[in-house]
């Protein structure tokens, strides 16, 4: 691996997906987003137990003319490499994150973590409105007591602490990177991740995962030989 990356288990519609990288290094090539799609693939299919994650690729349009010139390029490899532990979709816009998209999200470190604050700011301003309106009259305040388990489970959802910590994939070792803003509760969630790595030596299995065939990073085709 020619640089780490930051993972994180995201919440969607449909499930949970694997995004990455999400502030670790910022920039990269298209042999870089590549690399980020195998590692993310791996992890996915550890987590969920699926044979071949689909991975896209974080982009401003599905449309394949759009986009920076690397993430197109990345597309194009992955295309032509035809790995056998992930299927490649394309593009996948900003709101796909959160509809589940694809099992598997890719964006170089700028752009991820750009999203992950984007959502974890949006979660906490939908949990203020939703505190605010229901206790603007007593009917609201009623209704609240009557359906509080449904919103206790949305707020645990929503809420960034609960899926706070992130396993720096691509180190031959364990750690766990917290986020800087969260409480106590969220700093015993990513202590719980870490204890997770060890007690299920997911490593372990991803490293076995991304070389069951051989060196599945190693180096990628040339643009031209992608579509060639």
């Amino acid at each position: 691996i020619d640089r780490p990356a930051l993972p994180a288990i995201w919440p969607t519609a449909r499930g949970d997906s694997v995004v990455l990288d999400l502030g670790a290094t910022i920039g990269g090539d298209a042999h870089h987003l590549v690399a980020l799609a195998v590692m993310g693939s791996a992890m996915a299919s550890v987590l969920f137990g699926l044979e071949r994650p689909t991975v896209g690729l974080l982009n401003i349009g599905v449309e394949e003319i759009k986009g920076r010139e690397e993430i197109r390029e990345a597309a194009e490899l992955l295309r032509a490499m035809n790995l056998p532990q992930l299927e490649c979709i394309g593009f996948v816009e900003g709101d796909g994150i959160g509809k589940g998209a694809a099992d598997v999200i890719v964006a170089e470190g700028f752009s991820g973590n750009i999203a992950l604050k984007a959502a974890e700011g949006t979660a906490r301003q939908i949990t203020e409105f939703l505190r605010a309106a229901l206790s603007q009259t007593w009917r609201s305040k009623i209704g609240y007591l009557f359906a509080k388990n449904a919103f206790k489970a949305l707020r645990d959802k929503l809420d960034p602490s609960k899926s706070n910590g992130s396993v720096v994939l691509g180190l031959n070792g364990i750690v766990v990177k917290s986020h800087g803003g969260t409480d106590a509760e969220g700093f015993a969630y990513a202590v719980d991740v870490g204890y997770d790595m060890v007690r299920y030596d997911l490593l372990t299995k991803i490293n076995q995962m991304l070389n069951r065939d051989g060196s599945a990073l190693a180096q990628a085709p040339t643009a031209q030989e992608a579509v060639s």
